[in-house]
């Protein structure tokens, strides 16, 4: 059957807790939870986009429903478990919070929190993007949060905590979840790589994993994408030009030549990206990371750094460099004329790196 092909991130969703990559302190404590018998009757799991706050919340599902659980090491072909996951347990139940963020919804759900569960042993509600909900909404939650029955849980996953209301979050053991370090993100595209059959470089997964910015899903979307491109062989310049990125050498050329002062050298290079249709905000965004590598050399070595080209810089060259690039990057993301602006905005980091501060 042809309709059966799945995207990446869906089908390499983690299904059990050793799956969960970068979340080893949620891992833990929920672990740890279970196998003492001290469950919360409520969690708020908070953090970037695709960093498994859904995957987490469904995991924990599982453990609580499995067949003679709760337990944190189920098998994942249980059928119980198989059910969570497919989305046909009648007693784990998903709420979106942004399509159903209204009242009567919720007056909805604590009706059913009164019924005993079908299958398992608990009644899960895993509602997500929970801050969409209304106040009234939350409001009509609370009661029934504070003192659900023995047999009912709640999970709650949200990107934004600040918009969710105090009194919820004061009624849940709150959950953060980091972005994923870089370097697991590779690790674990290179093992889907493996599976897949892809032959794919060290350098070209860096840039993916670059790319993401913490987000495991993000990466796999990324590499998904990269596989419809090139097919089975994937190297650094294919994802280079497919999101319009600058390779690590010509980011590394553009802060030498802001280091040294080089205008020349400046323009030309911001030509050279521009009619090759790059990224100049990402570029932007990739030059800052680099100046702060050199910050952060400088300040290890004692004020002063070579990291930039060779050039020695003063922590507080390199500090009034890196303000420069940042106050230009509204300018560079909303202006009209984005090379004219990025071009301004590298020009005045380099006099800014130069002048001198009044007192000194």
């Amino acid at each position: 059957m042809a309709g059966t092909y799945q995207v990446i991130a869906r089908k390499w969703r983690p299904q059990t807790f050793a799956d969960l990559v970068g979340q080893d302190h949620v891992v833990r404590t929920l672990t740890n939870a279970i196998n003492r018998g001290r469950i919360a009757h409520a969690y708020l799991f908070v953090g970037p986009r695709g960093t498994g706050k859904t995957s987490t919340a469904r995991i924990f599902a599982k453990a609580l429903n499995c067949t003679d659980g709760p337990k944190a090491d189920f098998d994942v072909n249980d059928p119980a478990c198989v059910s969570i996951a497919e989305g046909s347990h009648l007693d784990v139940v998903e709420i979106d919070g942004a399509s159903n963020n209204g009242v009567d919804q919720v007056r909805d759900l604590r009706e059913t929190v009164r019924y005993a569960p079908a299958q398992g042993k608990f009644k899960v509600y895993i509602i997500d993007e929970v801050h969409m909900l209304s106040a009234q909404a939350f409001n009509a939650l609370l009661k029934t949060l504070e003192e659900p029955p023995a047999h009912v849980k709640f999970v709650f996953a949200t990107t934004d905590p600040q918009k969710v209301l105090p009194t919820v979050i004061s009624r849940c053991q709150r959950f953060d979840l980091k972005p994923i370090p870089t370097d697991l993100i590779v690790e674990r595209l290179k093992k889907i790589a493996v599976d897949e059959k892809i032959a794919v470089t060290e350098a070209a997964l860096g840039c993916i994993a670059r790319m993401a910015d913490g987000g495991m899903r993000d990466a796999q979307s990324i590499f998904d994408q990269m596989i419809s491109f090139c097919g089975a062989e994937i190297s650094e310049p294919d994802v280079l030009d497919v999101y319009g990125l600058v390779s690590a050498e010509k980011i590394a050329a553009l802060a030498a030549a802001l280091a040294a002062g080089d205008h020349q050298k400046l323009v030309a290079i911001v030509d050279d990206c521009d009619s090759g249709g790059r990224d100049l905000v990402r570029l932007l965004v990739d030059l800052q990371a680099l100046v702060r590598t050199a910050l952060l050399d400088a300040i290890a070595k004692g004020g002063r750094s070579e990291a930039l080209g060779g050039v020695a810089m003063t922590t507080e060259q390199i500090t009034r460099m890196l303000d420069g690039l940042r106050e230009g990057e509204g300018s560079v993301k909303l202006g009209l004329a984005e090379k004219i602006n990025f071009e301004v905005t590298l020009l005045k980091a380099v006099e800014a790196s130069r002048s001198r501060a009044i007192d000194s």
